[in-house]
Order: C-alpha cells, then structure tokens, then sequence
C-alpha cells in the first residue's frame, strides 16, 4: 500500500515573485513535494489565509519565519492543521521578541514541530523562544531539494501519525445509533470535593429537573460522591453517573479519569495517572486544558500523551478567557482527539450550563462512540453569579471531605423530564 498522500500548505512571508532565500526554499521544497505524489499550494503575502484555511482541510500547515506581523503568523492564527514552522534567518527581531514576545509566544505555542535551517538561527531562536528545533539545512553544495523536501515529509508523517482515527468502533457506533438522544453534562463537583458544597441528591434531583439523561461526577481526588451518586441514581431510575475522578499529577496538572471504580491517588506523574485510569477500564478526559488559571498540563505535556487522550474538553463555561477554549478546540481538531465539554459546576444553579447530545450508551466503549457523533450545545449563564454562590458556600470553611450548605435544595427552572422505569429491556 502506498504512503498517505497528504495536503500542504507552505506558507511565505513574502510575494512569491520576490527573490530571497525563503521563497527559494519554498519553490524547491514544493516541487520536490510534489513529485512525491503530495498537494502542495503555496500561499504568499497575496492570498486570504482566513478564508483559505478556513475551507480547505490541510494536513499540514508550514510556516516560514512566522514573526509577527506577517502572513506566516496570520496563519498559525488562522490554522486548524497540524503546524510547522522553518525559522531561516539567524537575526534578532525587535518587534517579535520584545514588544510582541507575548503574543508570539502564544502562536508559537501552535506549533507542533519547530526546524531552523542553520544551527546559528536555532541558538537565537532557543534563547528568545525556548524549544526543540530540528536542523533542517537548505539545498547547496552537498544537498539538493529532494533530500530537504523528504526530510521535510518524515517530519509530517510523524506529526500526522499521531493524529486520532476518527472511524473508532464501527459495531458499537451501530449498535448505539437506534438508541434515544439524551443531554449529558461532563464535568461536576460535590461536597465529596474541598472546594464545592453541594450535597449529592440535590446535584441529581439539579440535573434531572434539568433534563440531564447522565452525568460525569468528578470530584477532586476522590471518588465517593461519585459513588454515592450512582447508588442514589440507580434507585431514582431516570439518570445515569458516570464515576469519575479529577485527579491532580505531581507536576503535570489535572486529569479526569471516566468510568472509576477506585479511588486514584494525587501526585503521581501523568503517566502513572493514566495508567491507572486504563487498570480499572476507564477513559482518559483532559479537562480546561489551556486555561492557565487552572492547574493544567502545558503544551509540551499535553503533546506527550496525545495518543492517549480520549476526550479533550473544548469548552468549559467557567474558563476566564474565551481563547481558551478556543485553543483546545484548535488542538482537538488538528490531532483529531473526540471533543467534549462539561459546566464544572461547583453549585447546583451552573448544571447543564453546558450540554452534551449524544445516544444512550452502557459503558466506556459505547460513550465514547456516542461522543463522536455529539451535539455541544452552550446554555447563556451569568457565571459571575454562580461564582459568587461558590465563594458563599465554601470560603471560610474548613477543607474537609464533605461540606454542608444549610437547607440545601434542588435547583429548579430547567425541563421537567419523566422518569424512566429502573427495569432494563
């Protein structure tokens, strides 16, 4: 079977017809591409990049000096593909790394592999933005264009073998697809965590009155409410727990462990902690991945367990900044990871702020079909208020195991919803 055929985009600083080193690299580099049976379009300083990356589904994304302002930067900002970058000149960039350092970083940051084309450029690179860079050299006296272009392609076939396949489990995703539309919410607290207060029946009586069909209970460190929650649930009949875990690492932030059984402990490094999660059969949820008021895994951490990653959280309401999200959507999208969303509600009244439409499922392997096929839906909250009530019920009070909110009652306002008979079909 023949190699993948990919689509390229190279992407030039400057006009195409504009004689310099980078766009003679470019021109050599997507011939040779192309010979080697791949789609290659060129994109300069003339074209829309909005609107090209916008509908045209690249495989890869390659940039060349992408220092802002430039059309190399407009297109990592743009880009929903796996990225490269080739940095050519060794020369200091004033407005990049002093008054724009920021911003570029954060562009940066989009990059999935970095490669310079002398060692001279990757030490100034490495000194203002810390990275791995490849050395890649231009053609010369010693090298023609089909050696850079095929060390180039091993590049992008490393990066796109890391991608996620998106077909998953054909059988299960037929077996779901008759099954009813239900509204799950992934991401929830009880008093069973330090920093919430609200007591397990009113969280479920919450999101039944919402019209949740399940939910994911992940309390901090600690998988008793969860527990607790399902017991409950399974004698109310009419909405599904999923037993979840937010678990923090040592060194790499916060993941969610779906489908618990036992109790993972914190601090262990990220690996032990996914390891653990896939002991008892459970599946691998990185939530708010890119809110840095969060404790998360950075994106070198987060490139480092890619595979296993089963679902990525892209939106979260209680994230500060709208980038954010954004940034986990772009990151699930390029790597193909399954999205997913949930409120982190704290207190009953964020319930379902965020909703998951998916079919009915019956453990880890049939939700997570279900996932791939799902409707992200974002309820209007005022998260000023619902931050507010959290600050109320749980500053001052000692951490402990559980709280107690004094005449703790359900939340009402949301979709009244039948209860369904407890007996299985």
């Amino acid at each position: 079977m023949s190699a993948e055929r990919l689509s390229i985009a190279q992407v030039t600083p400057f006009p195409r017809s504009a004689p310099n080193e980078v766009n003679d690299f470019v021109k050599g580099v997507s011939e040779e591409l192309e010979r080697r049976g791949h789609e290659v379009v060129v994109v300069d300083s003339g074209n829309r990049v909005k609107k090209l990356l916008g509908s045209t589904p690249f495989d890869i994304v390659h940039v060349h000096d992408p220092f802002a302002p430039s059309v190399s930067s407009a297109a990592l900002r743009h880009s929903f593909s796996l990225n490269v970058a080739t940095f050519h000149a060794p020369q200091e960039r004033v407005l990049s790394t002093y008054v724009a350092r920021p911003l570029v970083e954060i562009f940066f940051g989009r990059l999935d592999a970095r490669t310079v084309v002398s060692p001279a450029t990757g030490e100034l690179l490495e000194r203002y933005f810390p990275g791995p860079y490849e050395l890649i050299e231009a053609a010369g006296t010693s090298r023609d264009w089909a050696q850079v272009a095929a060390e180039l392609e091993a590049i992008y076939r490393r990066l796109v073998a890391r991608r996620h396949d998106p077909t998953g489990n054909p059988e299960a995703r037929r077996r779901i697809a008759e099954r009813p539309l239900i509204e799950v919410d992934l991401h929830m607290h009880t008093d069973h965590s330090p920093d919430c207060a609200t007591p397990v029946e009113v969280l479920l009586e919450t999101a039944r009155d919402r019209g949740l069909g399940a939910i994911a209970i992940t309390d901090h460190n600690e998988v008793s409410g969860a527990l607790e929650a399902r017991r409950v649930a399974e004698e109310m009949g009419d909405i599904k727990v999923i037993v979840a875990e937010e678990v923090k690492t040592a060194e790499q932030g916060e993941v969610i462990g779906l489908f618990l059984e036992e109790k993972i402990p914190r601090g262990m490094t990220m690996a032990e902690t996914i390891a653990e999660i896939r002991r008892q059969g459970g599946l691998v949820y990185v939530p708010h991945p890119f809110d840095r008021f969060h404790s998360v895994p950075d994106y070198e951490h987060l490139l480092d367990i890619v595979e296993e990653i089963d679902v990525l959280e892209v939106f979260n309401p209680r994230v500060a900044l709208t980038a954010f999200n954004e940034e986990a959507e772009r990151f699930a999208s390029k790597y193909r990871i399954v999205p997913g969303a949930g409120s982190d509600s704290h207190v009953a009244q964020g319930l379902g702020s965020v909703r998951v439409r998916i079919h009915d499922f019956e453990g880890p392997e049939e939700f997570l079909e279900a996932m791939r096929d799902a409707d992200i839906t974002r309820k209007h909250k005022n998260l000023v208020y619902v931050q507010a009530l959290k600050l109320l019920q749980t500053t001052g009070r000692p951490k402990a195991p559980k709280r107690s909110v004094t005449d703790a009652k359900p939340v009402r306002g949301g979709r009244p919803r039948k209860r369904r008979s407890a007996s299985k079909s």
